[in-house]
């Protein structure tokens, strides 16, 4: 399978994004904590050139605890500020506000010297389709001020979003980049919902899903499915079909139905608190 769906507008996003660079004090990237590298876009580090880097690591709860605390290490190593959030519960969103003050320090500290007192602080918020975004920026404004969807792609345009006196948001729309050049990082970002699940095979997906939960996480499917193990994936499958009742006329199992179950409950934490990549 490849992977790959990069339509006109997000290199319309791309180009507007980097006029707008101009007016930012720092930049927020979400990142999926299932997949931070996957999940982050290499082509923010190109545009982001010198500024203040803040990397969160949103649907944290989804995501294996001890994995993600390697991560944090990773990219704190790196020179990035990181914080972990869980957008829909709202847990983490508001310690974000001192992750933003303690990026900015040098910056503040400049403005006080020149006697520039009570500018707000400009942060880009940014992060590719499916992450969360515009479902963390409602939760850390406290109200419904960006769009949310369960789909990729909602947010099309950019818009300015005043938090308080002391920071202004400009959120942008999600975009990816135009190649991958290693199909396991799209392949990743398939089984998180960030490309459209009209471009691959469901199917094929789920059996793929499989062989990696069934190396990393041998325990996960049998104990949330209530099956047997099964070293084929396949077998697997037809397990998960027969418990989910998934079966066509004729009563023969109805595979594709099975694999959508499977992939929506990885997708909802169901099968459990899942990493699908661990730092090199």
């Amino acid at each position: 399978m490849e992977f790959q769906w990069y339509p006109g507008h997000m290199t319309k996003a791309r180009r507007a994004m980097q006029e707008d660079l101009k007016l930012i004090d720092v930049i927020i990237e979400l990142v999926d904590a299932r997949i931070p590298y996957s999940s982050k876009n290499p082509d923010i580090d190109a545009l982001a050139n010198g500024k203040s880097r803040i990397l969160l690591l949103n649907k944290s709860d989804l995501a294996d605890d001890a994995v993600t605390q390697e991560w944090v290490r990773e990219y704190e190593e790196k020179g990035y500020f990181t914080a972990l959030v869980n957008s829909k519960s709202g847990k983490g969103v508001r310690e974000v506000h001192q992750v933003i003050q303690k990026a900015c320090k040098e910056k503040i500290e400049r403005d006080r010297k020149r006697g520039i007192l009570n500018r707000p602080i400009r942060a880009m918020i940014v992060g590719i389709p499916n992450v969360g975004k515009s479902t963390f920026i409602n939760s850390f404004a406290g109200k419904a001020c960006a769009r949310t969807g369960n789909k990729p792609g909602v947010t099309k345009g950019k818009q300015w979003i005043r938090l308080n006196k002391n920071v202004e948001l400009l959120d942008t729309p999600g975009i990816l980049w135009p190649k991958f050049d290693d199909q396991a990082v799209g392949l990743r970002l398939a089984y998180i919902g960030s490309i459209k699940d009209e471009l691959y095979n469901i199917y094929e997906l789920s059996i793929l899903l499989l062989k990696f939960l069934q190396e990393s996480y041998p325990d996960k499917v049998a104990a949330f499915y209530q099956t047997e193990q099964a070293k084929d994936e396949i077998r697997q499958l037809e397990q998960i079909a027969g418990r989910r009742g998934c079966l066509k006329a004729g009563g023969e199992l109805d595979l594709d139905k099975a694999a959508r179950y499977l992939i929506d409950d990885f997708r909802n934490g169901k099968i459990g608190k899942i990493s699908l990549e661990r730092p090199e």
